[in-house]
């Protein structure tokens, strides 16, 4: 398997606009799916599989706007799908065989039903018409131009259940002309090595050219869909990011990364690998869903390193606890320092951060010290790397004075007539040599305390307005019950230019709120200070 060339002999199936459309929370609207086209032939995929015309009019929509010039595609076939004749119709009268032909795509992938119990019991039918059901609508596809892939719906439980009826559903796909036969773990109720015996099995007493399609309901989806190819199936079904009914399909992004990495098949052009990472984001965002970040391969977390020997090994080389480069598919390492981080997860922080603490033993003796004892009282620096910056640069002496410095500050809140709830802060700082008192109001304590810093600090500050708060997560954490609780509030700022996460730990929220919006302008600061 492992000289398989790039091209038609092995096929990447792509079904997130059919299959993985079908996952609760997700609504693709027919632009949404051209978006996602794009990107996925972008990505090199073979074939993009765009729905089902005729039986879903934003479906629908999206072929006659594809085949109008909306959707260019580079790499991919666009792929039509949708059922065989309906039983005792004839296949030229069937009008959704006839849809298929109006999306007018150059290939067409057919469900077909291949365990004898779906065929009688929800087609109900026998299993002779179901082949002829099959055969007719393949060959009428195939002799109207199109090219035909044929899903065995349910083929794994059907083989199991009755193999020679399984098996003419295959024969009478191919007698039609198909060019693929695509073995479904619809349930997704298989395991590897089963479903690999099976995938063998078929095509040794077939010589059929096979697909594979799996299902994440044993969370086995990937596994087993590499183990088909192991076992000699060379077209695969997939969904970006998993997507799907229930569990979710074979995640393309894992399938792919395997098939490359693991076995060195060249399914995809070879500068496409290092997309994988960006495409998997973006398409999340079309889907309106937060990537995931423990995703294999593309996940923020994929590569991310908490435990201290780890990060040991990891500063002699970053292959012995990496299974690949993770530039290798467009994504990077992390170090992320808690209670947990011994001195190399610190000293690999701070050459991210453009310090070389290896000749400061000291300070790095001291951080992870200071690291340690925060993080027992609350804190957290894994996604806080700005507030761990300050921490590290204060040990080596490298900090300037903050822009500011706090006197006090005061926050009311005021319940007015009608039931209008204000908040008012008042903040008293040194700025510039001078003492500035400022009132500002706002929808909360957290916006008025913010409101009033910043007209405190701009007529100082000339970049302060490019700086705005993007984010703000608060967390309650309660140690043992009857005990007072203390509040972890995260604050994420950007600039237009890049973003940067602080922390603020306290028990009293406004406090905790105060610390981390202080952290955000003093980071701000001193990079506008080193650009100087």
């Amino acid at each position: 398997m492992s000289s398989l060339p790039l091209g038609d002999t092995f096929h990447v199936f792509d079904t997130t606009l059919r299959d993985g459309a079908q996952r609760e929370g997700i609504a693709y609207s027919a632009s949404d799916k051209l978006a996602v086209a794009r990107l996925l032939d972008s990505l090199g995929v073979g074939f993009i599989e765009g729905g089902w015309p005729g039986a879903m009019p934003k479906d629908t929509e999206f072929f006659a706007r594809a085949a109008a010039g909306e959707l260019e595609l580079k790499r991919a076939k666009l792929v039509a799908f949708g059922a065989t004749r309906k039983a005792a119709v004839k296949v030229h009268e069937d009008q959704q065989v006839r849809a298929l032909l109006d999306a007018n795509t150059e290939v067409v992938t057919l469900v077909a039903k291949s365990d004898r119990r779906h065929v009688e019991l929800a087609l109900r039918t026998d299993v002779e018409e179901n082949c002829a059901m099959v055969r007719d609508t393949v060959r009428h596809l195939v002799e109207h131009g199109r090219r035909v892939f044929v899903d065995a719906e349910h083929f794994f439980d059907g083989y199991a259940y009755d193999p020679d009826c399984a098996l003419r559903v295959l024969e009478s796909a191919v007698d039609g002309g198909a060019d693929v036969v695509v073995l479904c773990d619809t349930n997704g109720g298989q395991l590897p090595l089963g479903l690999a015996d099976t995938v063998r099995d078929v095509i040794a007493r077939t010589g059929f050219r096979v697909g594979i399609h799996c299902q994440d309901d044993t969370s086995c989806a990937v596994a087993n869909t590499v183990a088909a190819v192991q076992a000699g199936a060379t077209h695969v079904q997939c969904t970006a990011n998993g997507y799907g009914e229930r569990a979710g399909n074979a995640d393309l992004f894992a399938v792919v990364g395997n098939l490359v990495t693991k076995l060195g098949l060249p399914v995809l052009p070879t500068e496409s690998l290092a997309e994988l990472t960006r495409v998997s984001h973006a398409l999340a965002e079309i889907a309106n869903l937060a990537p995931y970040a423990h995703q294999a391969y593309v996940g923020a977390s994929a590569f991310a390193h908490k435990a201290g020997l780890h990060a040991s090994a990891i500063k002699v080389d970053p292959e012995l606890y990496n299974h690949i480069d993770p530039d290798t598919v467009g994504n990077g390492m992390r170090v992320l320092v808690t209670e947990m981080a011994g001195r190399a997860s610190i000293e690999l922080k701070g050459r991210e951060f453009g310090m070389d603490l290896a000749r400061r033993p000291e300070a790095v003796t001291n951080a992870v010290r200071k690291v340690k004892e925060l993080e027992a009282k609350g804190w957290s620096f894994e996604a806080a790397d700005a507030s761990l910056e300050l921490l590290l640069r204060a040990e080596l002496s490298e900090l300037d004075e903050p822009p500011f410095t706090l006197e006090s500050y005061r926050v009311v809140l005021d319940h007015r007539q009608g039931g209008g709830i204000v908040s008012e802060a008042t903040v008293k700082v040194h700025v510039a040599g001078e003492r500035v008192i400022e009132t500002a109001e706002g929808n909360g304590p957290v916006h008025a305390l913010d409101a009033a810093l910043r007209k405190a600090l701009r007529p100082h500050l000339s970049w302060l307005d490019s700086v705005d708060l993007s984010d703000y997560k608060v967390r309650i954490l309660t140690e043992d019950p009857g005990t007072d609780a203390v509040t972890r509030v995260l604050v994420e700022s950007t600039d237009g230019e890049g973003e940067w996460t602080t922390v603020g730990v306290h028990g009293n929220i406004v406090e905790a709120s105060w610390l981390a919006l202080c952290d955000a302008l003093v980071h701000k600061a001193m990079r506008v200070r080193a650009l100087v």
